[in-house]
């Protein structure tokens, strides 16, 4: 069998530090770039090169440690660091440098390693005098935030240098200043939090009517003659007219399948008994109840704000008319709905079903839990953030540079996702929450077969190796990795917390799910 995973992989994904949750990620990648950008002062010397506007170059190990770095506060959680040069920290590497372009340039007239010094000086001179410098500012940076262990946002943005250029005919001193975020210290108490969990009471009304959607979902469908039925499966071409039926020039036209209870009453009422090819002359808003007149809106393109839109007349004409005859309640139907138990009876099924609905709604539940300790969290721990230095940085830390309105909008959202992304990597870091590769290949092996619901999974000796095709998704691994860590820290969280069940029914809890979800 193929190894379908480097283990080094996952062993890296549990060394990071999530920043966004799966459960509760939103549009901002800059958070997530921001947060688990690896801190340069954290094994700096790992990361040369990250820093804006410096080169990667190879470190000079013959470099001598004579520059100095100062420190000053500009703000909260705002520092300006300042790298100070003279010319002995970046003029031996400089003259070293020289030597080894001397050493290695092919210029026409001159055998390899015979250029004359001046030559080399006067083409190459000035970029290597700028790289050194450059370079050397980097690393004294990196060495002084390794050195002083400080935990940064994201990477140093240079401020305002020294307005001197870089002349290598006139070597200086020189100083330059960059603005660093400090990550804010904080705590997190989850004791006292308290929350409420909705359960759904399953209702036998409910059982019935998800038995009688199974038995349409596994019935036959049969062309009846004309329409007698609200359960009536309409084909509708739908042809743009004016009140009186004649068609517009350049109108809409379009295909449709409509149940026929989708209906007002009173067109209802006009389509019982018209057979195939008949067609009835409708105002839109006056045909469809509001749910589906903005949907059959929206299939038309039409502006479902828009009242003109809605007051247009369309000729629907019948181009075929359907009926699904529901499954009987016998053992080829249970088999079909439950594949893998043994349901004999009405009875047995109903309690299958009524499970299931339970298992749905404790599931929607506990997300719903999820939801409060989420919001308890983000609402009640407190986390003040660098934000002079955050909002330079959206403005110029991404491919393209924001203007400062735009800035200005994105900020309150920004900062609570970037909230949200300290509080979980703390809580993640501080209880050792990880994943497991038997987890990930657990998650597809599931994925799979809850796609195959009414197939016997023992007829499939192909999931194995399906799944272990997933797993070289790094794609698919990454983002189940997320999933699954997320899930684990709010079970986790949900252990923690007081928890008060309230009995509410399945629309009451779908309000709540509604009005929370974020």
């Amino acid at each position: 069998m193929n190894v379908v995973a480097e283990p080094q992989y996952f062993q890296l994904l549990q060394s990071l530090s999530i920043a966004f949750l799966y459960y509760f990620c939103a549009p901002f990648a800059d958070v997530a770039k921001l947060a688990d950008a690896p801190d340069l002062g954290s094994g700096a010397a790992r990361h040369v090169g990250s820093i804006p506007i410096i080169r990667t170059l190879f470190t000079d190990k013959y470099f001598r440690e004579m520059a100095t770095v100062t420190r000053e506060n500009i703000g909260n959680l705002n520092d300006k660091l300042t790298v100070n040069l003279e010319k002995n920290d970046y003029l031996p590497s400089f003259e070293k440098s020289l030597k080894s372009y001397a050493k290695s340039a092919n210029i026409p007239g001159f055998r390899k390693g015979m250029v004359p010094s001046g030559l080399i000086k006067k083409m190459y001179g000035q970029s290597v005098f700028t790289e050194e410098i450059l370079r050397t500012v980097e690393k004294e940076l990196n060495n002084y935030l390794g050195n002083e262990q400080l935990e940064i946002f994201a990477q140093p943005l240079p401020l305002e240098s020294d307005s001197r250029m870089l002349d290598m005919n006139s070597p200086g001193d020189y100083a330059f200043a960059f603005e660093i975020g400090l990550k804010p210290d904080f705590d997190v108490k989850t004791d006292d939090i308290k929350v409420t969990s909705y359960k759904v009471q399953v209702t036998d009304e409910m059982i019935s009517e998800e038995i009688n959607r199974m038995r349409t979902r596994y019935g036959k469908m049969i062309e009846p003659e004309e329409i007698n039925n609200e359960e009536n499966v309409l084909n509708i071409h739908f042809s743009e007219a004016d009140e009186n039926g004649n068609a517009i020039e350049g109108g809409i036209e379009k295909d449709n399948s409509l149940l026929l209870k989708y209906f007002f009453d009173g067109t209802q009422k006009e389509l019982s008994g018209k057979k195939k090819d008949d067609s009835i002359i409708v105002q839109l808003n006056k045909a469809f109840e509001e749910k589906e007149l903005e949907w059959v809106l929206q299939d038309l393109g039409l502006d479902k704000n828009n009242a003109a839109d809605a007051e247009k007349f369309f000729k629907l004409t019948i181009t075929k008319i359907g009926f699904v005859e529901k499954a009987d309640l016998d053992e080829k139907f249970f088999n079909d709905v439950y594949p893998e138990s043994s349901i004999t009876n009405e009875e047995e099924l109903r309690n299958a079903v009524k499970v299931e609905i339970e298992n749905y709604y404790d599931k929607q539940s506990r997300n719903q839990v999820h939801d409060q300790i989420y919001h308890n969290l983000i609402d009640n721990v407190q986390i003040s953030f660098p934000e002079s230095f955050l909002k330079r940085w959206l403005q110029v830390g991404g491919e393209k540079e924001k203007s400062a309105d735009d800035v200005e909008k994105e900020l309150p959202v920004f900062l609570n996702q970037l909230k949200w992304t300290l509080i979980s990597t703390k809580l993640i870091n501080e209880n050792k929450i990880t994943v497991e590769q038997q987890e990930i290949k657990d998650a597809a092996m599931s994925q799979i077969t809850s796609y195959m619901r009414s197939q016997n999974i023992n007829d499939a000796p192909w999931l194995d190796e399906y799944a272990n095709r997933m797993l070289q998704d790094k794609k698919f691994v990454e983002e189940t990795y997320m999933r699954l860590q997320t899930e684990k820290l709010f079970n986790l969280l949900e252990s923690k917390v007081s928890v008060t069940e309230e009995p509410v029914s399945a629309e009451q809890l779908e309000a709540k799910m509604h009005h929370h979800h974020h």
